[in-house]
């Protein structure tokens, strides 16, 4: 009986059925003849190719997935991938974008071509042409090229596709705004629980071990804390930068509901800003304000955010309120004209400048294999300490030049479309929150080496992509705003109603 049962199914399920014993022999082979983990890789591969099939049937899911698996890769405590670290999100994002090809009726082609891809492409190019830049002498190695390229340009084009081909509706943005919330506040909560109740092990150790040369300052007695990035600075203006969004789509957003959680995000992001003792946090959160200035086009939005910014600055920058507390003392010596950390980099600068005048194209991207008798082998292992000056190491004059005109043409397009464009109200302050969170970032990575890495990367360079989404959607957006807000007033009604019925 069994084995007719057999038969049958092997009749209908044959070459599955074969797939799986073949690669079930191979497993065994491999693990005879090259242990354990090549074993476990030919095991995994039936559980790729379902979520591989997955993936197509529910083409969002590879999606959420990517963002909030980008957003706990650097956590201490997340399990190591065998391999560099960037190399799943980038598989995932490689794939998005094959699902999207091939699904091509799902997907919104039209909406690619605008300022910012043109933007990226370019600045691509150069990066692209970089592989011929042999300053350093060692010959053209690709290998190292593409590593360094990888890194620069091309992540930030499979970004900006991702966001673009999947955040296609109203509903799809408002899902994207809720889980950006809800892993901003758990990073937040980490570095409160990390602060008063205690680190793990593994945090401990990287504490007192690879970490505490910039984390344990004033001889261990103030701790810059890290939340679920890989450093205080990435966490610190990460974080700010996320709080300059939420706040300014709470203050702009007329559905109570969606208003309530962004300000709690955001009021939530700048408490979080201060653990991390990063002083650039406070001047990124600041640009971001300041830009919103300009962007909100609205006097009474306008002049109590320069009153409020006003105070703010004159408190840090002229009183001594809050010296007892080391993470505000530190944030205040951002403005310190003397402060021996911002000379020191200045110091790095200028002998930075030195080398370069003679390399227009930078040392290229090989910086690690530069031989210890090359005349740039100085540069190689000179501290970067900001994103700006690593470009500017490794492409030059002309490759921070190039990076900086594209950045502006993507923000400027951005902006134009927040201030001319939209006309809702609320979506012009997502777009606007969008904007104001990218210059923070920009300005963050003046001083510190953070606009690409993890998750800050993919947050803000995503979310400056769905500002070129919003015109797509603006009129389902306005649709679906009129009903949210008629239900909204008509539970006010109701509520208002049983008020007076009490009352008599």
């Amino acid at each position: 009986m069994q084995n007719t049962a057999f038969k049958l199914y092997t009749q209908e399920h044959g070459g599955r059925v074969l797939l799986l014993i073949l690669l079930f022999l191979v497993a065994i082979y491999e693990f005879y003849s090259a242990g354990f983990p090549a074993f476990a890789v030919i095991c995994i591969i039936p559980l790729l190719v379902l979520f591989v099939i997955g993936s197509f049937k529910y083409r969002m899911l590879l999606f959420w997935i990517l963002v909030i698996y980008n957003y706990f890769v650097q956590m201490k405590d997340f399990p190591s991938f065998p391999g560099p670290m960037s190399l799943p999100p980038e598989m995932m994002q490689l794939a998005l974008i094959a699902i999207a090809l091939i699904d091509v009726e799902k997907s919104h082609f039209e909406r690619i071509w605008n300022p910012m891809f043109l933007s990226l492409i370019a600045w691509a190019l150069f990066c692209t042409l970089e592989v011929l830049n042999d300053t350093c002498d060692l010959g053209i190695d690709v290998g190292a090229w593409y590593t360094g390229a990888r890194m620069m340009a091309f992540q930030l084009v499979y970004i900006y596709l991702v966001f673009i081909l999947y955040i296609s509706n109203h509903k799809l943005l408002t899902s994207y705004l809720y889980v950006w919330g809800a892993l901003a506040l758990f990073a937040v909560f980490w570095v409160w629980k990390q602060q008063y109740i205690g680190l793990t092990h593994i945090e401990h150790s990287f504490l007192y071990g690879a970490g505490g040369r910039t984390h344990l300052l004033q001889a261990g007695t103030l701790i810059r804390y890290w939340s679920i990035f890989n450093d205080a600075a990435n966490y610190g203006i990460g974080i700010a930068s996320t709080g300059v969004a939420f706040v300014i789509f709470g203050i702009t957003a007329r559905i109570k509901k969606l208003r309530y959680f962004f300000l709690i995000v955001g009021g939530a992001c700048i408490w979080g800003m201060f653990p991390s003792g990063t002083r650039t946090a406070m001047a990124s959160m600041l640009a971001g304000f300041i830009t919103y200035i300009f962007l909100s086009k609205s006097f009474k939005i306008a002049i109590p955010f320069t009153i409020i910014f006003c105070v703010f600055a004159f408190l840090l920058a002229f009183t001594n309120i809050g010296q007892g507390n080391q993470q505000i003392r530190r944030m205040r010596s951002v403005f310190d004209k003397n402060d021996a950390s911002s000379d020191l980099r200045s110091i790095n600068k200028r002998t930075m400048q030195k080398y370069l005048k003679e390399a227009p194209w930078g040392i290229g991207m090989a910086r690690e294999n530069v031989p210890a008798n090359n005349k740039y082998k100085l540069m190689s292992y000179i501290p970067p300490d900001s994103e700006h000056v690593f470009i500017w190491i490794h492409t030059g004059i002309i490759g921070i030049t190039t990076f900086a005109i594209c950045s502006f043409i993507m923000l400027f397009g951005a902006c134009w479309i927040v201030f001319f464009t939209l006309k809702n109200p609320s979506l012009r302050g997502i777009g606007a929150g969008m904007c104001c969170a990218f210059v923070s970032q920009q300005l963050g990575a003046y001083a510190n080496q953070v606009l690409m890495q993890f998750p800050n990367c993919l947050v803000f360079y995503g979310g400056l992509t769905i500002v070129y989404v919003l015109p797509w959607i603006e009129k389902e957006w306005i649709e679906w705003e009129s009903k949210e807000l008629a239900i909204q007033e008509e539970k006010k009604r109701l509520k208002l109603e049983k008020k007076l019925v009490l009352r008599v």
